[in-house]
């Protein structure tokens, strides 16, 4: 019983970030993340537990700029229970497809990948959670849709165990929360 358990959760784990970013190359739009950010955008989202339970929404306003090769990313959340949290991405490329980014509560370099619409994400995150802070591990998925429309699907793990989901919806221009 416990091998077949053991198995089970060894297909589980190893089926999980299969495909590569670059699997998307020949998609269109292609994703310019430095074009989409030039203008503000709002982006509207909710974290899931893996069982899918939804136990927080979020509005996010987000201004982007230019500082030499560096994308500035000002990120302005509001949550469903009204707390505010922001966050300042300073991202840089770091090769052809590439780029590297760091924020206050991230720990380490984030590192990511553009191909095609697609962008892959992975980072660690300083995450708090009641006054306590725990090391998570985000791997973000990125899809432009149209000029001014992003997916991103972001799978949080810690020790190699998904803990939930992020989904966000990114619309350049405004739009109201």
């Amino acid at each position: 019983m416990w091998k077949s358990c053991l198995l089970a959760c060894s297909l589980l784990l190893s089926s999980c970030g299969n495909v590569d970013v670059d699997h998307y190359r020949n998609e269109t739009p292609a994703l310019d993340l430095p074009r989409f950010f030039s203008v503000p955008v709002q982006a509207w989202g909710m974290f899931q537990k893996r069982s899918g339970e939804v136990v927080k929404r979020f509005h996010v306003t987000i201004e982007g700029r230019m500082e030499g090769q560096a994308l500035i990313l000002d990120e302005r959340f509001v949550y469903s229970d009204g707390t505010r949290q922001q966050r300042v991405w300073r991202l840089t490329p770091s090769g052809p497809g590439r780029w590297r980014g760091t924020a206050g509560d991230v720990i380490g370099e984030a590192e990511g990948q553009v191909a095609g619409n697609a962008l892959r994400w992975r980072y660690t995150l300083n995450l708090e959670v009641d006054g306590a802070f725990y090391p998570v591990q985000f791997d973000d998925w990125m899809y432009l849709m149209d000029d001014d429309t992003l997916i991103n699907r972001s799978f949080m793990s810690k020790f190699g165990l998904e803990l939930g989901q992020v989904t966000l919806f990114f619309r350049r221009g405004g739009g109201n929360s």
